[in-house]
């Protein structure tokens, strides 16, 4: 598949499994209409856009996130994602100029996944063609219902003919194509989405992504289901669209990789991948999150949401950062294990513990399995052990840390050559479904790293 050429990682650090790359992410908040259920940054502007404005603020941001990294050459960039609101609203140049300007930044792998999110209604076999040309080998696109009657109910503005036209489109222009379904909509029945489902994986290139809806805060689905005037499933019929899910997709060979997500081997979201891994990424653009690794430290960067204000501040300050925190390796370990047990891999707790230097009590993944919410998988063959450890006995380091509560921690990881390998853990289907309850307990069980039982 055609691409312009990029530059050759040289000397570069290279991917391996501790270290789950370096990543860019690009965000265009702009969309043609705002659906009611999203909560992301997206912002409508019917008079348009000052297109080569924006572009040249990208690129000075990006000059500054690179300054504030340093040591270009120490970071190959291994994927890259324009999302938003709607990328496929830039014009192909302008995804163009950003990539080559991201290549005179930082060494790119020649084999770096770019991927753009498209909509239905801007899809485009020339605008396609363009974006090929610039560089995207992959592209992700918003159908969220194979159904016309629901796509209205959801504020899309394309038809069911639109999205399969666009998904055509896609297939031809790229080698890896992904789309986008929500379910657990109004009104859905489990034998609706069977065959809704079903129609979607016949048309699947090797990568769906399948999102339960959800009331998000500050969006007209909120207004309208605390009026009472959307109802959505109740919890348990929830659960069984999720497990049809699971069924459908796994018997078409769609592994699930990560709770939403599902592909066929090796078409996996190496971008998305990064994030769940807990990888370094720059975030540049209204509203994007990074997280960097500079010589000094650790940090979360936000920028500022308002597209106008974001774009005044990069013209005069040279970015649009708003907020950046150091994080401390506490904090680190924290979002790991939130990310990491998203996936079906679940978290590696030997690099947990070199990313912040502790790793849940034993006693607590003993107490978890037992009520079948985790599982301690293998990392070599992924096979599952569910026995429980014993737990050391007591020493007064572990009382303080039960009066002080999670966030104490060790000044520094603890080299894992000097201690056996911490196995790894995962979330269970019915862990998943409370995932951010299995965070807070197993983070309030935190030991320092050296303390803790290898499996």
């Amino acid at each position: 598949m055609h691409a312009r050429p990029v530059r050759a990682a040289g000397n570069a650090r290279a991917v391996t499994p501790g270290d789950p790359g370096f990543g860019v992410y690009i965000h265009w908040p702009f969309c043609a209409q705002k659906c009611p259920y999203c909560d992301f940054n997206s912002h409508v502007r019917f008079g348009g856009w000052d297109e080569p404005r924006y572009l040249a603020a990208y690129k000075r941001e990006l000059d500054h996130v690179a300054a504030l990294i340093g040591d270009k050459r120490a970071r190959t960039v291994s994927s890259i994602f324009f999302g938003g609101g709607t990328p496929s609203l830039m014009k192909p140049e302008t995804v163009g100029a950003i990539l080559d300007h991201i290549a005179a930044l930082w060494p790119v792998d020649p084999n770096a996944e770019i991927t753009l999110e498209a909509n239905p209604g801007s899809v485009e076999a020339a605008r396609f063609a363009g974006y090929r040309t610039a560089g995207v080998n992959r592209v992700s696109i918003g159908v969220q219902s194979l159904r016309d009657a629901d796509l209205k109910r959801l504020g899309r503005i394309h038809s069911v003919e639109e999205a399969k036209a666009a998904i055509g489109i896609a297939t031809r222009t790229f080698d890896r194509v992904s789309f986008d379904l929500i379910y657990a909509r109004p009104e859905q029945t489990l034998d609706g989405w069977r065959e809704e489902l079903t129609e979607a994986i016949a048309m699947a290139a090797g990568h769906l992504s399948l999102y339960q809806l959800t009331i998000e805060p500050e969006t007209r689905f909120a207004d309208l289901y605390a009026k009472g005037r959307l109802v959505i499933p109740a919890a348990e019929a929830a659960h069984d669209l999720y497990e049809l899910t699971q069924e459908l997709t796994q018997s078409a060979g769609l592994a699930q990789y990560e709770i939403s997500n599902h592909a066929r081997p090796g078409e996996e979201s190496r971008h998305n991948l990064l994030y769940w891994r807990y990888g370094a990424y720059a975030g540049v653009g209204p509203g994007a999150h990074g997280r960097i690794e500079t010589s000094a430290a650790h940090l979360a960067t936000q920028t500022e949401r308002s597209p106008e204000r974001w774009l005044a501040s990069v013209e005069q300050h040279g970015h649009g950062i708003v907020d950046t925190e150091d994080l401390t390796p506490a904090a680190r370990a924290d979002e790991m294990l939130l990310m990491g047990l998203r996936l079906g891999e679940g978290v590696d707790l030997d690099r947990l513990a070199a990313v912040g230097g502790l790793t849940p009590s034993a006693a607590k993944l003993a107490d978890l399995a037992a009520q079948g919410l985790i599982e301690h998988a293998t990392q070599a063959t992924g096979g599952v052990d569910l026995s429980p450890e014993p737990e050391p006995s007591p020493e007064p380091w572990d009382e303080i840390r039960a009066c002080v509560g999670p966030g104490l921690s060790p000044a520094s990881p603890v080299p894992a050559r000097h201690r056996p390998s911490l196995g790894r853990i995962r979330a269970t289907t019915e862990g998943r479904f409370i995932l951010n309850r299995l965070v807070l307990e197993l983070s309030a069980s935190f030991v320092p790293a050296d303390r803790a039982s290898p499996r």
